[in-house]
């Protein structure tokens, strides 16, 4: 399965095209995606207008919704964030770690436009 980064879901809706917007634009109809619950919210509060944001809502919500956190995920986040620092890689955001962490935990596929995921490869997370 393939988790689609909150980085990827802003230009979509945007409409930036990108290498990573094209290869969501093929996947919508041809592979089950998934979509973490903060990456959810992440995208739906950056619309100002009610009807964007209730068609944004309405083929989000029709994906698979899957909880990104926890107690296990929260604690190998931190770990990984851990790791990558010693390797002398500073991670931006804590919310990066739980979604990379919990793609490594799953074995989900990876679909983001954000640099701060490239590290997490090291620690067997799978982009697309």
């Amino acid at each position: 399965m393939i988790l689609v980064d909150s980085s990827v879901w802003i230009d979509y809706f945007n409409g930036t095209v990108t290498p990573q917007t094209n290869t969501l634009d093929q996947l919508l109809s041809r592979e089950p995606l998934i979509i973490g619950d903060l990456i959810l919210t992440e995208v739906l509060q950056g619309f100002a207008d009610e009807n964007e944001f209730k068609t944004a809502k309405k083929l989000l919500t029709s994906l698979t919704v899957i909880t990104l956190g926890g107690q296990e995920i929260a604690i190998q986040a931190a770990i990984h964030f851990r790791t990558l620092r010693k390797l002398g890689v500073t991670i931006r955001k804590t919310i990066d770690s739980i979604i990379a962490t919990r793609c490594i935990d799953r074995g989900f596929d990876l679909l983001h436009n954000d640099r701060d995921f490239d590290p997490f490869v090291k620690l067997g997370l799978r982009e697309v």
